[in-house]
């Protein structure tokens, strides 16, 4: 477990698929307050929500967290963390957790074991978490991100498609997974130094990164490591669509 880390939880308004996500209401509250609940049960020094919209920051005034408004033009939620590092001045070797803003049912045993791997680590600069796949439609899922790691707990290559490929096994259409090898879901959960940050917002798209629509291969492409480690809980489900909703509620209306 680590102490001092930072949350940084990106919430943006205006989503495509759910525009006002964040302040869509789940069990009686706005879903960037279930957000905020999760990152305050950490053991983060501080947490802050960078957000694009005003009544987003509005709803979390009263929470005790610090919310900035960004800049409109950012692509992806971890170019709005790193404009919140650069903003609040933090050291470089600060490490800052990026809790994504539809995610009310992260952990947060997740948040510090990610935040403590990585500071656990010299000379690494990204940590994230994975979890075991049960079955051969999850392995299968084009929306279920998979990833495949070296010996010492390294990413090797993040994938939409089944990784790593059975060939004889797979080949046959065998429905059962091969008992050989234990394959992980990757989690979207992220833990940065500051410093690496810095220099990940200013590193070119890479290839693989635009092929598969996953930001992380960047890291890869330019050869820096992304150290993921084996999540101690099973996170729930995050929130893309309606469905997501019914779904994320009826989960914690039990918490």
């Amino acid at each position: 477990m680590a102490n001092g880390f930072k949350v940084v939880i990106p919430a943006r308004y205006g989503s495509t698929r759910l525009p006002g996500k964040p302040l869509l209401d789940i069990n009686g509250k706005p879903m960037i307050q279930h957000v905020v609940e999760r990152a305050l049960e950490s053991v983060a020094e501080e947490v802050v929500v960078a957000t694009d919209d005003q009544r987003i920051a509005d709803v979390c005034a009263p929470l005790g967290v610090r919310a900035i408004l960004t800049q409109q033009h950012h692509r992806t939620g971890t170019d709005r963390v790193a404009e919140v590092i650069a903003r609040c001045g933090w050291s470089d070797d600060t490490v800052v957790v990026n809790l994504q803003g539809d995610e009310p049912c992260m952990p947060a045993a997740l948040l510090d074991q990610v935040a403590g791997n990585l500071a656990a680590l010299d000379r690494t600069g990204m940590a994230t978490l994975a979890c075991p796949i049960r079955d051969g439609a999850e392995l299968f899922d084009p929306h279920v991100v998979k990833v495949v790691t070296n010996a010492a707990g390294f990413a090797l290559y993040f994938s939409r498609a089944p990784i790593p490929w059975h060939r004889d096994e797979f080949l046959g259409k065998t429905a059962a997974l091969p008992s050989s090898f234990g394959f992980l879901r990757h989690i979207g959960l992220y833990a940065y130094r500051a410093a690496f940050l810095k220099r990940y917002v200013e590193m070119d798209a890479a290839p693989l990164e635009l092929a598969e629509s996953l930001e992380q291969l960047r890291v890869l492409w330019h050869g820096e490591r992304i150290h993921v480690g084996l999540a101690v809980e099973q996170p729930g489900p995050g929130v893309d669509t309606r469905d997501d909703l019914s779904r994320v509620a009826a989960i914690l209306s039990k918490i």
